[in-house]
């Protein structure tokens, strides 16, 4: 399973909000309330995060076993 917890810590540690996300990068609520719920996401959506957050996917997300 693919968990996003180290997506919150990322962006607290910059300064980036989800209301940033909605209002500067195109990343609608309902992505949000996905990630928090570590639910599927599309490719487009960790490339719009990665470049917002200027780091790299393992920074972000990360594999657990089931």
């Amino acid at each position: 399973m693919i968990v996003f917890d180290k997506l919150w810590i990322v962006m607290k540690e910059k300064g980036v909000s989800t209301y940033q996300l909605r209002e500067n990068c195109g990343i609608d609520s309902k992505t949000v309330r996905r990630l928090r719920a570590n639910e599927n996401i599309e490719t487009k959506t960790l490339n719009k995060l990665c470049a917002v957050l200027n780091c790299r996917l393992e920074d972000i997300a990360e594999y657990i076993e089931d």
